[in-house]
């Protein structure tokens, strides 16, 4: 460095430190904490204003992991300003932990890229509301567990006791206060005379003291302490806080903790331990059985309510009996059919109507989803799940007015759930192949990402837990995983990288009270003990330890290219659709797969569902045989049906049980008077008429070969049927009337918004504009401006007239200086701008405006003050 050369100074409040910043700084701040940028501040000093401010803050520290909020918690008990070798000392102790002191550096990064902690090693500075928030106190307990310090304990002590304190701590006297706990402070820092001075003590006040070392450093005490707490009290070990309580000073507790402000500091993640490894095939398999069950289930449940599904509450929802209902028909629990309910809900599927009568039934999205590939089918569901904040797990909890949490109903958006779900993902995806991780291990690694500080927190903290093991469990159910291992498809969703190979094989299953060597503590994507340790993610220049975590979120487009890249790894594993099935002699059709659409919706009429699994199994029954009957099919084309879709002869009781339902159906014809029944065959309506189950019809004879009665053609016919007969409906000119399922839908409706956590992160976009207008209003407001004949106080803009300004502008054009202006825009909003004139004419003036970065055309009349900028150099 040349002697004219000097070094920069050193900052001396938040706004210079990130004056100092490069863009590169700045966008990963405002990345971080993305509520600095709503609105884009003026000016840099503006956004060191906001990010002081207690919300900010908060939120900032809610999203530290748990060695960041460590560092951040002891120099909130540190000196202000802090030197590194203080930090450190603190955090690793007079024996000085290797790791914490390798780890430390990136927690310094962290909370100095998130604008925490300001400054430089020499003096380092926690920000004032950060400090106010971590620092300990009677009210708020640091986590630290430390107290006071000499100085503050000793605030309120009358002089004479400070000295007496003093002396029975072998101090000599000093005329002030002052100068009385300066020395007593040096004594309780001074390693050596401290361990003197408690070697004097006796063990049973020793014992006092490791009560409170670790916190809280509070105790009470009587009016006449005992000779172990009196001993501690005249020594200042103990200093009077209030009428009998008593507090350990800072100093004197970290001497106990060798200099630590943690009893436990924890610099590395807990690793995410695999539980179970399965051969990746066998994961992929079993993922995309579970992902095409999922299909057939979201299927079976529109279907179910093809006709107009379930009312909508009141309050909004479904009510308990209708999910119970749905959990019946779908063959599941209450949770996980509310999961399928949900999940159909996320993807636009589902919906309510909106009439008066609200229900709930399919989308017209539906009818388009079913005419897509399975696999791509299976993806739509997969994004809504993933990005989704509607939380299915929540189903029958309580919310904050204690009322019932329904499915589809108002309270279920958590905005926490994408994160979570991301996360977990995440980790999975950083394990070798067919690694399943166990759920401990993953929640232990969540609670060391985000460890969510105070009791207020806990809520939330349970939350978080439990939003992890239902991610585990629901991406099993959809086929984003098998076997509880990520499967490929699953990590194509992700947009994530090919996964790791181990670095040795994973036992199955680990023998229990194991201990796991010391290479696999370090957390997957970790280098081995010769290796640098990583630094945090945020941190520009880090080297970052977990090249998943670091991702930032996926674009739309990149979104869209994840999810047709799992559509096309999932869609060699789903199984062909099949074009027959097996009738068997028990009245039964045996599907050996999953046929066709058309051959499964035409079944589904002609026959019931039995049982499900691998196999599908169809029972044929007269009422499932009179169904597809009424929908038009002759006994004829139930026979050709049949015949061309199974692969053995059709057995004669099934030929037989067509053609006997067949002869009998619409023997017997329904219509409306308000119903009838008429029939060619008198004495077939004499039996009617005299059969005891036909009373509650009310019939009554119109003619001998008519019957007629009050209820609806509906309630007759279900009448008749349930009585053994084989009625059919006809229309008012005599035909019989084809009564085939009609698909009910709602209004087109769009699939619902997830409920975002906090401002959304900027793109990269938005990050550039910002900075470029906190750059320019920050040279408005900070560049240095020639003298004015009329200076203004508090060197705010001059007052300049007509002339004056036009006078001013029009040099600035010929010198090619930049100028500053106030400028009142058409709505009356003033603004200061930097402007470099190009041209002055017909009253407006045409110049680079740095505050836009464009060039604009202002009118002259609009501009309330101008004054030149001096050089930089100058």
């Amino acid at each position: 460095m040349s002697s004219d050369e000097k070094p920069a100074p050193a900052p001396r409040s938040l706004a210079e430190a990130l004056r100092a910043r490069d863009d590169a700084s700045l966008a990963a701040l405002l990345r971080s904490r993305p509520d600095l940028i709503t609105p884009v501040p003026t000016d840099l000093t503006q956004l060191a204003t906001r990010a002081g401010t207690r919300a900010s803050v908060v939120r900032a520290l809610e999203r530290l992991d748990r060695f960041a909020l460590q560092t951040a918690e002891a120099l909130a008990v540190a000196g202000d300003p802090a030197t590194y070798a203080e930090l450190l000392g603190l955090m690793a102790g007079d024996a000085g932990d290797p790791a914490v002191a390798a780890a430390l550096p990136r927690a310094v990064a962290t909370l100095r890229e998130q604008a925490l902690v300001w400054g430089g090693d020499d003096r380092l500075r926690l920000v004032r509301t950060a400090r106010e928030l971590l620092a300990p106190s009677p009210q708020h307990p640091s986590p630290t567990g430390l107290g006071p310090t000499v100085q503050e304990a000793t605030a309120g002590m009358s002089p004479g006791r400070i000295q007496e304190i003093l002396t029975t701590a072998g101090l000599p006297s000093t005329h002030d206060p002052v100068s009385a706990v300066t020395a007593l402070t040096a004594l309780f820092t001074d390693r050596r005379r401290m361990a003197a001075l408690l070697a004097e003590v006796p063990a049973d006040s020793l014992e006092v003291l490791e009560r409170l070392v670790w916190g809280p450093p509070y105790g009470q005490v009587t009016a006449d302490p005992a000779r172990r707490l009196r001993l501690l009290l005249d020594r200042g070990l103990l200093l009077p806080t209030a009428p009998g309580t008593v507090v350990l000073p800072r100093e004197v507790a970290l001497h106990l903790r060798a200099g630590l402000a943690h009893r436990a500091p924890e610099p590395l993640p807990p690793a995410v331990e695999a539980a179970a490894t399965h051969r990746p095939q066998v994961v992929d398999a079993t993922a995309a059985g579970q992902a095409y069950t999922a299909l057939a289930t979201v299927e079976e449940l529109l279907k179910d309510w093809d006709e107009g599904g379930p009312n909508v509450l009141r309050a909004g929802g479904l009510s308990v009996r209708d999910l119970k209902r749905t959990a019946v028909a779908l063959d599941v629990s209450e949770p996980v059919a509310a999961f399928w309910v949900e999940l159909a809900y996320a993807a636009g599927l589902l919906a309510s109507d909106g009439e008066a009568d609200e229900r709930y039934a399919a989308t017209p999205a539906y009818d388009e989803w079913l005419g897509r590939p399975p696999a791509e089918r299976w993806a739509q569901l997969a994004e809504a799940w993933v990005t989704g904040t509607r939380t299915p797990g929540l189903v029958g909890g309580r919310d904050a007015k204690d009322r019932t949490l329904s499915a589809l109903g108002p309270g279920l958006d958590r905005s926490a759930a994408p994160e979570v779900r991301h996360r977990v993902l995440t980790l999975l995806a950083g394990l070798p192949e067919g690694a399943a991780p166990s759920a401990e291990s993953v929640l232990a690694r969540l609670r060391w990402e985000r460890p969510l500080r105070g009791p207020q927190r806990e809520q939330e903290h349970d939350l978080r837990s439990r939003l992890a093991q239902w991610t585990l469990s629901e991406a099993e159910q959809l086929g984003v995983t098998g076997r509880g291992a990520l499967s490929a498809h699953g990590r194509a969703l992700l947009g994530a990288p090919p996964a790791p190979a181990p670095a040795q094989p994973v036992p199955a299953q680990p023998a229990a009270g194991r201990k796991a060597p010391a290479q696999e503590a370090a957390p997957v994507g970790w280098g081995g003990p010769g290796d640098k340790l990583p630094v945090h993610k945020h941190h520009p220049s880090a080297a970052v330890s977990d090249p998943l975590a670091a991702r930032e979120p996926l674009s739309p487009a990149e979104q869209a290219t994840a999810v047709a890249a799992a559509a096309r790894l999932l869609a060699p594993l789903l199984p062909e659709p099949l074009d027959h099935v097996l009738l068997q002699a028990d009245l039964t059709a045996v599907a050996p797969g999953p046929l066709q659409r058309p051959l499964a919706e035409m079944l589904g009429v002609l026959a019931d569902v039995e049982s499900k699994g691998g196999a599908t199994v169809y029972r044929f029954t007269p009422a499932s045989v009179r169904r597809a009957l009424d929908a038009g099919r002759t006994a004829a084309d139930l026979h050709a049906f049949l015949a061309e879709h199974s692969r053995t002869p059709v057995p004669q009781p099934l030929a037989y049980l067509i053609d006997d339902v067949a002869r009998r159906h619409g023997h017997l014809r329904v219509g409306a008077a308000s119903a009838y029944v008429r029939c060619d065959d008198d004495a077939l309506l004499n039996e009617i008429l005299a059969d005891k189950r036909s009373a509650g019809l009310r019939l009554r004879r119109l003619a001998p070969t008519l019957l007629a009665t009050q209820a609806d053609p509906a309630t007759l016919l279900e009448g008749l049927r349930a009585m053994g007969y084989a009625p059919a409906a006809e229309s008012a000119e005599g035909d019989v009337l084809i009564t085939r399922a009609d698909s009910y839908r709602t209004p087109p409706r769009t699939a619902p918004e997830p409920v975002p956590e906090g401002p959304p992160t900027p793109d990269a976009t938005l990050l550039s504009a910002a900075i470029r207008a906190i750059r320019a209003g920050d040279l408005a407001s900070t560049a240095p401006r020639k003298p004015t004949a009329d200076p203004v106080a508090g060197g705010e803009l001059p007052r300049t007239g007509a002339a004056e300004t036009l006078a001013t502008v029009q040099a600035a054009v010929l010198t090619g200086e930049a100028l500053w202006i106030g400028y009142v825009n058409a709505e009356g909003a003033a603004s200061q701008r930097v402007i470099a004139p190009i041209r002055v004419e017909g009253g407006f003036v045409t110049a680079y405006d740095h505050t836009a970065d464009e060039v604009r055309t202002y009118p002259l009349h609009r501009i309330t003050g101008v004054a030149e900028l001096e050089d930089e150099g100058s």
